[in-house]
């Protein structure tokens, strides 16, 4: 894309203090948006605020747990506030617990599911309006390969992304009257801190390595053109689907 293919949009990234999210903010703030970045960790968003800044684009950063609906409303209203009503939503915060179905928790059960799955309908909820009213919006939600195949040891991960992307293409079907688009995008082994169980041991990095076609992880800076595509005018006969980014993992 040339810069400014977003100019005078505003978009809400959640999950945006580190990783993919923080790459798509980084993306989408060099292409001319104005970036609202959302996580619980204050100190690491203000980082990737001043990262943006420096780069001459502009962001405010908002604490607020997206697993719950007081929060996500009182955000929202903040980002209103702050920025004005947004014509983007990446729905971006997850977390993955890897253990046996047996030894999970209920706690830990829904804290998966309300992080993943729940935080994309609250935030959902509270956007689509404005966007609405705008008769423009663009929502991506971030699954995962995951919620293409599996793997052992990763149910509930499997679980909210599978239903992620349900309501991906059920919303896109809502929305496709009033000039809204609703896609996902599901990275696949990006070297990300949520994989750095696998990447800090030689032996499994190896071993998980082997089996992605491209012979490598991805880079996290891989998937922002993706993201700022699909927020463009470019992409508005694009709607209801999911683009995997994975190597060719899911192709095997």
């Amino acid at each position: 894309m040339s810069n400014n293919s977003l100019a005078g949009r505003v978009a809400v990234i959640t999950g945006a203090s580190k990783g993919l999210g923080k790459q798509m903010a980084i993306a989408l703030a060099h292409e001319g948006a104005l970036v609202a970045l959302v996580a619980r960790s204050g100190d690491l968003l203000e980082k990737v605020k001043a990262e943006i800044e420096s780069l001459g684009s502009k962001a405010h950063a908002f604490v607020a747990d997206v697993r719950k609906e007081t929060e996500v409303s009182r955000m929202a209203g903040q980002v209103r506030d702050a920025a004005g009503v947004p014509d983007i939503l990446i729905n971006n915060a997850g977390i993955n617990l890897r253990k046996p179905l047996h030894e999970f928790s209920l706690e830990e059960w829904h804290r998966v599911i309300e992080t993943n799955l729940d935080s994309a309908f609250l935030c959902s909820r509270a956007f689509v309006p404005g966007m609405i009213e705008k008769k423009f919006g663009r929502v991506i939600n971030i699954a995962s390969t995951m919620a293409h195949v599996a793997l052992a040891h990763r149910t509930a991960y499997c679980t909210s992304k599978f239903g992620l992307l349900g309501m991906t293409k059920a919303l896109a079907l809502e929305l496709a009257p009033h000039g809204i688009t609703v896609n996902g995008i599901s990275p696949g082994p990006f070297a990300t801190e949520m994989n750095t169980i696998l990447t800090q041991d030689p032996v499994r990095n190896a071993e998980f390595v082997s089996k992605i076609p491209v012979g490598r992880w991805g880079n996290v800076e891989e998937i922002g053109p993706l993201a700022v595509f699909l927020c463009s005018e470019a992409a508005g006969f694009i709607t209801g689907t999911d683009v995997l980014i994975d190597g060719g993992w899911t192709a095997q």
